[in-house]
């Protein structure tokens, strides 16, 4: 891992640490806030593309700089099409399988399978794309702003409308 990639990933646990346990000077007082368990049924999921949806866990994905953790949930067969983000992508598989390609357009045969626990990092602006097998749940996380710019948005299918969506059933 490259120092500059090592330096980020670094400063982003640091930060997520100082969160998660609340340290708010050198005060011993206990406090409601000084940690939160997640449950994983009280997420809010929200349609992103079609067959994925994401839900914000912890911090400010929009904010500059401050840390976020995110999950992803796709069905299986999802594409995710060739896409970059303005800062780095820290992503572990929770669920399924991930397949994730480098590149400006998507391409089967550049995708490698990423299994439950794996975990891969994209330093900022790197082409990629990716496609679920089973239904997958990633976890992504890393310092805001995290946004999708994608290489070519005519690719990319809207979400299901919401009616459509409550129709199907969840497995």
């Amino acid at each position: 891992m490259k120092k500059k990639q090592l330096g980020s990933v670094c400063a982003a646990l640091i930060g997520l640490a100082v969160a998660a346990t609340g340290v708010h000077s050198q005060e011993k007082k206990e406090s409601a806030e000084a940690h939160k368990i997640v449950h994983f049924g009280d997420l809010k999921w929200t349609p992103i593309i079609k067959g994925c949806e994401l839900a914000p866990v912890a911090g400010d994905s929009s904010a500059e700089g401050a840390p976020f953790v995110a999950r992803i949930r796709c069905a299986d067969g999802a594409k995710i099409p060739a896409h970059w983000h303005p800062t780095d992508e820290n992503l572990t598989v929770l669920k399924g399988a991930f397949l994730v390609g480098m590149g400006e357009s998507f391409d089967e045969a550049k995708l490698q399978t990423m299994n439950v626990g794996n975990f891969v990092t994209m330093p900022k602006e790197m082409r990629h794309f990716g496609m679920c097998k089973g239904e997958t749940v990633i976890q992504v996380h890393g310092a805001g702003p995290f946004k999708v710019n994608w290489v070519n948005p005519s690719e990319v299918q809207p979400p299901d409308p919401p009616a459509a969506a409550a129709a199907k059933p969840k497995s």
